[in-house]
């Protein structure tokens, strides 16, 4: 923090003069930056974020588990039929998302699913998992989509079927979990093990700097030259965010979300007569789930990850609240909202611009008001959004070397 301080009045001039104005290598002066705006900035970064080891995953960060969960991830014969895979809706080329409105069922003929499918980067930095937070792991996460008979519509007794039917596989797990693949009557563990190594793999789903980070790394170092190639109009669209449109009420920090819950005043009506319920019925599974963080296949001994989940408690306010995204690659995500009912970056800006705060339930959040925001206002939001794109991605879908048993 005092190193921060220091470089922030370092920064900023006393007099408002422009700022880096004495750099040798700017060809004009960066426009003044002042303390407040840097501490704003400052706010969101550093990054990338380095995620922890996870406590309820023993192969958490494991090379062999990391690498038997990517094939799982991209092997369609983790389903039944041998047709859906995790990455035929997670698809790494549209930043693990599906480019749907909302998820499509196994056959394009079938009826879609209720939600908008999440992306994955930087996955492993959240405490909630899924639009209603319906899972409080990454390998619970992992589970239902693979049981889900709307979804994978798979089995444990299949998933350890297959793991021990397939030679590179089976190297994969003993490797990572240091035995064989359970028989059938003991599946259930193979499930488990199946959906660790899945979040194993998950967790190196790590997205690389923005030119927003390299905004905020220029002014650490108080590059000027380097601040000044960062976009008026994004400039004046973050003070927007972080300002008027409080939008980093909800959007803080590096990944740009608190990572909880809000009703953002778009319907939950899915249907006639039906209702997607949100954060309410996410409690209530998470709560009631066996593979939750609380239960016995958590490898946290002293159950202190499950904490959050040991606290929360359904309440008639979470009806209707899903889960604040981050903003992180923000572009590459379209269409929006939990219900992909907003179909581009602008939209959303219209959205909060205009919003209908009677569509907010009776509980809904004070701090959504209406934003009235002009045409150029809206275009400078839009320009900020658009420099949370990182430069640059790891590839993350390359198969492994061949396992060789230890």
């Amino acid at each position: 923090m005092r190193r921060t301080a220091g470089l922030i009045a370092a920064l900023v001039l006393a007099n408002g003069s422009a700022l880096f104005a004495g750099s040798a290598e700017a060809q004009m002066p960066a426009p003044a930056y002042s303390h407040d705006e840097i501490r704003r900035i400052m706010a969101h970064g550093p990054w990338p974020q380095q995620p922890l080891r996870d406590p309820s995953n023993r192969v958490s960060g494991n090379d062999d588990a990391i690498a038997l969960g990517r094939a799982l991830f991209f092997d369609a014969r983790l389903s039944p039929r041998g047709d859906l895979s995790c990455a035929l809706c997670h698809q790494p080329g549209r930043a693990f998302t599906d480019g749907r409105a909302r998820a499509q069922r196994g056959g394009a003929a079938l009826p879609r699913l209720d939600r908008n499918t999440q992306g994955l980067w930087d996955v492993a930095l959240s405490h909630w998992f899924g639009w209603d937070g319906g899972s409080d792991s990454l390998w619970s996460f992992a589970i239902r989509p693979i049981l889900h008979p709307d979804e994978l519509g798979s089995s444990a007794v299949h998933v350890a079927r297959l793991l021990r039917g397939d030679t590179e596989l089976a190297c994969r797990y003993r490797n990572a979990f240091d035995r064989s693949v359970p028989p059938d009557e003991e599946s259930e563990a193979a499930l488990v093990d199946a959906a660790k190594a899945l979040a194993a793999y998950l967790e190196t789903l790590r997205s690389g700097p923005s030119p927003y980070d390299e905004l905020r790394d220029a002014l650490a170092r108080a590059d000027g030259a380097a601040a000044a190639r960062y976009p008026a109009s994004a400039r004046r669209g973050f003070a927007l965010f972080s300002g008027k449109g409080q939008c980093s009420a909800c959007h803080f920090g590096p990944n740009f979300s608190n990572g909880e819950f809000h009703d953002t005043g778009v319907p939950y009506l899915v249907a006639p007569g039906r209702v997607d319920s949100g954060r309410h019925g996410g409690i209530r599974r998470v709560r009631g789930d066996q593979y939750n963080l609380l239960g016995a296949f958590s490898d946290d001994a002293a159950r202190a990850s499950g904490s959050r989940t040991r606290h929360v408690a359904e309440n008639h306010t979470t009806y209707g609240q899903f889960k604040v995204p981050s903003l992180r690659n923000v572009e590459l995500t379209a269409p929006y909202m939990h219900d992909g009912s907003l179909a581009t970056l602008r939209d959303v800006v219209r959205h909060y611009s205009e919003l209908n705060e009677d569509r907010l339930h009776q509980d809904g959040e004070a701090l959504l008001k209406p934003l009235h925001l002009s045409a150029g206002e809206s275009e400078d939001l839009v320009a900020f959004l658009r420099t949370l794109t990182s430069s640059s991605f790891p590839d993350v879908s390359a198969a492994p070397t061949p396992c060789r048993p230890r």
